[in-house]
């Protein structure tokens, strides 16, 4: 079978250290094929490996932006995305990943478990089930969390339209999880294939608050049957109430709420009743 991986690394060029641990582990992997590209958002990637691409943004595109600016600049039936602050203990890691989509075509993304390189702790968030339960049990995903990796076929990645490149950061996943399903197939959340990644949590910055929220909005516009779209959003208000534990990250959620409200991203592309029902069976309905 054709194993040929394109794949993305992104990076401000800010942690030179983790980029560097990124990307030896990604050039370290075996049983594949592999066509790689750094993206530099904002940063041009000089001085890199023989045989790696760069690409440099005057502009910072953010982490879906980043991701559609490299895709096309590599080859492979398979795309892999990397961000700088993650890395891959073992050689075989994509080669494991790509033998699961290569075995089961049901399968239309795989995402491996991140773990902390320090504690070997999988937050919650981490897990892509409504309740994570042990970190350990491979599932079907019903969202995406997608930063220490993640492979899918290029082609499941053209019929879903791309990365929502308007988001910049936050839910680009859960975006791409949807229209995956969308079209047919599913996610798969593989806990045995270990990735690292850092499990400090976002939430402690206000710019969190406000684009998670007005990314909320944009997820539901884009992706919901409208009849959804208030039950989803009023259901994220009551969570975020809970959530937010002071008043700073409150109004800062509150004013990406209203701006997602008064804007509307592109692409929008309503999932049929039918997707609603598998997800819902699955054990996340998308109203939550």
């Amino acid at each position: 079978m054709n194993r040929t991986v394109a794949a993305v690394i992104i990076t401000m060029g800010t942690r030179p250290v983790e980029f560097k641990r990124a990307l030896d582990s990604l050039l370290a992997q075996t049983g594949i094929d592999l066509d790689v590209v750094v993206v530099g958002n904002s940063w041009d990637p000089v001085d890199l490996p023989a045989g790696v691409k760069g690409f440099y943004s005057p502009e910072n595109l953010g982490i879906p932006g980043g991701r559609t600016a490299g895709t096309d600049l590599v080859t492979g039936d398979y795309m892999f995305y990397l961000d700088d602050d993650a890395f891959l203990p073992a050689n075989d890691t994509i080669s494991r990943m790509l033998d699961i989509l290569q075995s089961r075509p049901e399968v239309g993304i795989v995402q491996p478990r991140a773990t902390d390189p320090d504690t070997g702790e999988t937050p919650s968030r981490c897990v892509p089930r409504l309740v994570a339960g042990d970190p350990a049990r491979s599932s079907i995903g019903t969202t995406l969390w997608e930063g220490a990796g993640m492979l899918l076929p290029r082609e499941t990645l053209v019929r879903t339209g791309g990365w929502a490149d308007e988001f910049f950061y936050a839910h680009e996943g859960m975006d791409l999880c949807w229209r995956i399903w969308d079209g047919g197939q599913v996610s798969w959340y593989a806990a045995d294939i270990i990735t690292h990644h850092s499990a400090q949590s976002p939430t402690r910055h206000a710019v969190f608050w406000h684009q998670t929220a007005r990314n909320r909005v944009w997820l539901a516009k884009r992706n919901l049957p409208w009849v959804l779209v208030p039950i989803y959003l009023f259901t994220w208000i009551a969570i975020t109430t809970l959530r937010a534990r002071n008043k700073e990250n409150y109004v800062a959620w509150w004013k990406g709420f209203v701006d997602g409200f008064k804007t509307s991203p592109h692409g929008r592309r309503a999932m049929k009743w039918s997707t609603v029902w598998r997800l819902t069976k699955a054990g996340r309905p998308p109203i939550i």
